[in-house]
């Protein structure tokens, strides 16, 4: 079943012009300089602290890293992070 997920759904995304981060449900992350961030489409908080944000996605962890952080919203799929930002990485859980 999961190879099926795989072949047809970046077929879904190519053919009817559907936004990708929606269909395969990946998170879509703006960043505004080093001093905003805002995430769409994750599916929980993992840490918070005044310097580190990390966010469970649908393939592994977001990781936010910097200082004085603030957060500004927070919705059940979204996020917007405030302070400055040193760094963001993917890290899978497999």
């Amino acid at each position: 079943m999961k190879k099926w997920h795989q072949g047809i759904l970046p077929w879904l995304t190519k053919y009817f012009a559907l936004p990708s981060d929606v269909v395969l449900e990946l998170p879509r992350i703006t960043v505004i300089g080093q001093l905003h961030v805002y995430i769409e489409n994750h599916k929980g908080l993992a840490t918070y602290s005044d310097t580190e944000l990390k966010l469970k996605a649908n393939k592994g962890y977001i990781q936010i890293t910097g200082s004085s952080f603030v957060l500004k919203m927070m919705l059940p799929e979204e996020i917007l992070l405030e302070g400055t930002i040193r760094d963001i990485k993917f890290i899978s859980d497999h």
